[in-house]
């Protein structure tokens, strides 16, 4: 099912002239509509990571992340923006779900590590303090310690850190799909190889058969060739929804895997 119906933007005259009012779909956009499962494409600083940034602060998403997306310094700025420019319009309202920026994969799973070593600290200074005390009231002292490391080793094994960064990438995905909700996701192929993309996007797939609803910005053409996807090219003209083979990831791919040399005689000469 669909969620999250729209997002509605509404720029007052005097808005500043700075990030993100600067950005071009801020000001040319009034509404974008979202499918079960939409691509955001286009260039580095076209505006796509900022659509979906705002659409978490707007949502009150968990975050995948050091911090949340209601106290994350560097969401400071579109946090602001969202609040005062952004309107949802929900099918059906949801906090399930969440939000991932590739860059804080690190922190969340330092996070993790941390969460792993507070419990085991919690355990160890229970086993000092209650030495002299029956095993019942130790047993009650442990409980929601020991429960704590259960359900990190469930979720993550021996740790996100503790396999490649694509292998962390992917056991993340693997443990936090959990049905429907919202998924909110910034370049989630940028750790994966192309078998591992094509991996996730059959994840994907079995997510929304689940209910789940996606929106992903990526550069990834295994990723955005998802049947029926909705997707959104930004440019300096706002953005604008394209068919996946106009698309110009697809088409200079396309063109380059038939042809590199044509493009390395340029690019090398």
């Amino acid at each position: 099912m669909t969620f999250l119906r729209e997002l509605m933007l509404s720029i007052p005259p005097d808005a500043p002239a700075a990030f993100p009012y600067s950005v071009p779909f801020v000001r040319q956009v009034k509404r974008v509509e979202f499918p079960a499962m939409t691509f955001l494409a286009g260039e580095n600083g076209s505006g796509k990571s900022t659509l979906l940034e705002a659409l978490a602060c707007a949502a009150e998403l968990p975050a995948v992340g050091a911090e949340s997306v209601m106290t994350d310094p560097t969401l400071a700025d579109v946090r602001g923006f969202a609040q005062k420019c952004v309107k949802l319009v929900w099918n059906k309202r949801t906090r399930k779900g969440f939000f991932l920026r590739t860059e804080d994969f690190f922190g969340f799973a330092k996070r993790v590590a941390q969460d792993r070593a507070d419990a085991q600290e919690a355990l160890e200074e229970i086993e000092r303090d209650y030495r002299d005390r029956s095993g019942h009231a130790k047993g009650l002292a442990r409980m929601p310690h020991a429960r704590s490391l259960l359900d990190i080793h469930e979720r993550y094994g021996e740790g996100l850190d503790a396999n490649s960064h694509g292998e962390g990438f992917f056991k993340l995905f693997q443990s936090r799909f959990s049905g429907p909700g919202l998924y909110l996701m910034d370049e989630p192929e940028a750790a994966l190889s192309p078998t591992r993309q094509l991996t996730l996007l059959s994840m994907l797939h079995r997510m929304i058969g689940q209910g789940a609803q996606f929106v992903i910005a990526t550069h990834s053409p295994i990723l955005m060739a998802y049947p029926n996807a909705t997707i959104y090219a930004f440019s300096e003209g706002g953005l604008r929804q394209t068919p996946y083979d106009t698309l110009e990831h697809v088409v200079i791919t396309r063109e380059f895997l038939a042809n590199p040399n044509t493009y390395l005689r340029h690019l090398l000469e």
